[in-house]
């Protein structure tokens, strides 16, 4: 999954949601140096990461971008995921998105000296364009897409994808749809488990 899920599914505690947002960037045991709830959300964003790249549905959705895109495709799959997120959003939450994103957008900005220096680089760039709102259109997708695939020197070829995502719209947002209600569930249990 990629940003906007990993919010969401954090709950409503702001360092899980914190920890969870900057996982991607702390290795190893790296996380033991954060604080407690912080710890929780890194290790929740680690098991969503396992269980997604595990499931098979995601697999379905990441087979049919494999030939193409490689090992590009979990990645755009993560990405595409998070449009059907955004675009359903009603479904899953009833503050509504731009409010729900500004409110995130506050929140790292009030915990801004605990951001890793990769986040607080990327943040100014997330915020002014509102990468997590621009989720919710195709055209939003595909800015989030071209700037991927200038992060990959053009090897990724990402920038493409959205060809992909609006021929086979309807199998990918119900992959989604179906996937996403399993990886609710197992988020609130590993929740209690941390």
């Amino acid at each position: 999954m990629n940003f906007l899920a990993h919010i969401y599914l954090s709950g409503e505690d702001e360092g899980i949601t914190i920890g969870n947002f900057i996982a991607d960037g702390i290795k190893g045991k790296k996380y033991l140096k954060f604080p407690q709830q912080i710890q929780k959300g890194i290790l929740l964003h680690r098991g969503i990461d396992s269980y997604t790249d595990l499931h098979p549905t995601v697999r379905e959705s990441t087979k049919r971008l494999h030939k193409k895109y490689g090992h590009y495709s979990g990645v755009i799959v993560d990405i595409l995921y998070d449009h059907f997120l955004a675009k359903n959003w009603s479904t899953y939450c009833n503050q509504p998105l731009d409010e729900y994103v500004q409110d995130f957008y506050k929140m790292l900005r009030k915990n801004y000296e605990i951001l890793p220096i990769r986040i607080q680089k990327m943040m100014p760039y997330m915020v002014s364009d509102n990468w997590l709102l621009s989720y919710a259109t195709v055209s939003g997708i595909s800015k989030i897409l071209d700037g991927m695939n200038v992060r990959t020197k053009g090897k990724s070829k990402m920038n493409f994808a959205v060809i992909e995502l609006e021929e086979f719209y309807a199998e990918f947002e119900a992959e989604f749809t179906s996937f996403f209600e399993e990886l609710r569930i197992f988020s609130k249990n590993k929740l209690k488990e941390l």
